[in-house]
């Protein structure tokens, strides 16, 4: 008789939290709303101004870090509708950017879909033990998601244990003047079909490296000598493809789930969606955490890299190559024969890979994975990236099966060749049970990444897309279920 797979689920669960909110722009209706409710603020004395800013600040500066900043950027977002004036004072200013603002609760609907990886300081963790960071998609209203993150530890015995969420939440800094690689500006313009003269006359004065500063006087140089005939589009798409390519950055007082990365970019405006973080290891040994993730504009997707080495700074990019086209991209951990590798969907079916020498560019997928089981017959995917063991890479896996039904399972990989599947369960090896069959979008299971301690696999799961939980499962008794030929489960 087998030995059945050990899986241990564990009590910390992550519930969406209705008070975690930040303070967003709130710009309703047209030029003469905007100008009648600007009217109205003008109209007060400043007596009354200091008096309403009184109430708002009493009713909101415990529930945000600086909430006098945040309504002063709002307010120079609508600045250029006031008509000449004597200068405002700092109150007017404010209770002006306060009309102009709102409260925005980022996970009042869902946080699901996480990923997890090992922290990048390690100078707490308890003897035996790992700190670790979880990334979680967090969604509010309107549906609009974004990435949250939480932090916690796996002790020596397996427990595992998540540090208290503050109640506050802050947006990055974005770095007014980024950097971006020529080359993969070039690539990305011809795959949009900007591949004309305009575009390399703007282009071809520029450094390898180049600031948002340096293209800005390149486009304003051709702006000036062509005129504006013929030159709108291509501007457009540089312009679109400048702002697609930011930097962030947070402060180093923040908590871990005081961060939050909301949408910036006009691709990503309706959310940022599903998050695969991996540890990557370079091979001079440096560590730079990547992470796919899918831009939504209400209309199309968009899967987009985000890079940091210390969950502080983060540089967020474009993907190029015809196979970035569809969700589930999930880099593997290191190179593999001197290339990068990546799983991918390209079907909306099956699982593919993929290899590159650049992690910005990528093509030629191959099909490694088809659908075989009933739990999985309608389509398959990626869990997350693959994980090194001495028996191959294992890939978590997702599959669809009747009535949509989300189950997770396993497959292994030669380390070699990973083009060559070597193990893969028959049976699910998650699947939604009792309370988990009830949420947003009922029974699913669902992971974004996962980790190996010691000799567990820790798999935090999305449930039914709304909330989070953890569970560890037996590593020796997967992979011997893996190695055999079968694949069935006791």
């Amino acid at each position: 008789m087998k030995k059945p797979i050990q899986i241990r689920r564990h009590s910390p669960m992550i519930l969406p939290d209705s008070s975690r909110v930040i303070i967003r722009p709130f710009i309703p209706g047209g030029d003469d709303y905007i100008a009648s409710i600007i009217g109205r603020a003008m109209a007060l004395t400043e007596d009354e101004v200091g008096h309403e800013l009184s109430i708002v600040r009493k009713e909101f500066e415990s529930r945000h870090f600086d909430v006098e900043s945040i309504f002063l950027t709002n307010y120079s977002k609508i600045e250029n509708h006031l008509s000449k004036s004597p200068p405002l004072s700092i109150d007017r200013k404010l209770i002006i950017g306060a009309l102009f603002s709102g409260e925005y609760a980022l996970e009042s609907a869902a946080i699901f879909n996480p990923s997890i990886v090992p922290h990048p300081d390690q100078s707490d963790a308890p003897t035996g033990g790992l700190r670790f960071i979880m990334s979680l998609r967090a969604t509010g209203e309107g549906h609009i998601s974004s990435i949250e993150f939480r932090a916690g530890t796996i002790t020596s015995d397996g427990q595992i244990k998540l540090d208290p969420v503050s109640r506050f939440v802050t947006e990055p800094e974005i770095i007014p003047d980024p950097r971006y690689h020529k080359k993969s500006f070039q690539i990305k313009l011809k795959e949009m079909g900007v591949d004309d003269s305009h575009a390399d006359a703007v282009l071809a004065p520029l450094q390898d490296r180049f600031t948002r500063s340096d293209l800005n006087q390149s486009v304003g140089k051709v702006h000036e000598h062509i005129g504006t005939q013929g030159l709108n589009h291509t501007l457009e798409c540089i312009q679109w493809l400048a702002d697609s390519n930011y930097e962030l950055r947070f402060s180093k007082d923040l908590a871990i789930s005081e961060r939050i990365i909301f949408p910036v970019s006009s691709n990503e405006s309706n959310g940022i969606e599903d998050a695969r973080f991996v540890r990557f290891v370079d091979d001079d040994d440096s560590v730079t955490y990547y992470a796919t993730y899918t831009a939504y504009n209400g209309h199309d997707i968009l899967p987009q890299l985000i890079e940091t080495r210390d969950f502080l700074h983060f540089n967020i990019l474009t993907l190029n190559g015809d196979a970035v086209q569809n969700k589930g991209m999930a880099l593997f951990p290191r190179k593999i024969d001197g290339r990068y590798a990546m799983l991918s969907r390209q079907d909306n079916e099956n699982l593919f890979i993929m290899f590159s020498e650049n992690p910005h560019h990528w093509s030629n997928p191959e099909i490694i994975l088809r659908p075989a089981e009933m739990w999985e017959s309608v389509k398959i995917g990626n869990c997350g990236s693959p994980i090194e063991t001495e028996a191959g890479w294992l890939v978590m896996t997702h599959g669809v099966g009747p009535m949509r039904k989300y189950s997770i399972g396993a497959v292994l990989l030669d380390l070699e060749d990973p083009t060559k599947v070597i193990g893969r369960l028959a049976e699910p090896l998650l699947s939604p049970e009792g309370n988990e069959r009830e949420g947003y979008v009922p029974n699913v299971v669902y992971s974004c990444g996962s980790l190996i301690h010691g000799s567990e696999l820790i798999l935090p799961f999305a449930v039914s897309d709304q909330a989070s939980a953890i569970t560890s499962v037996c590593l020796d008794d997967l992979l011997t279920v893996l190695l055999s030929q079968d694949g069935e489960l006791a």
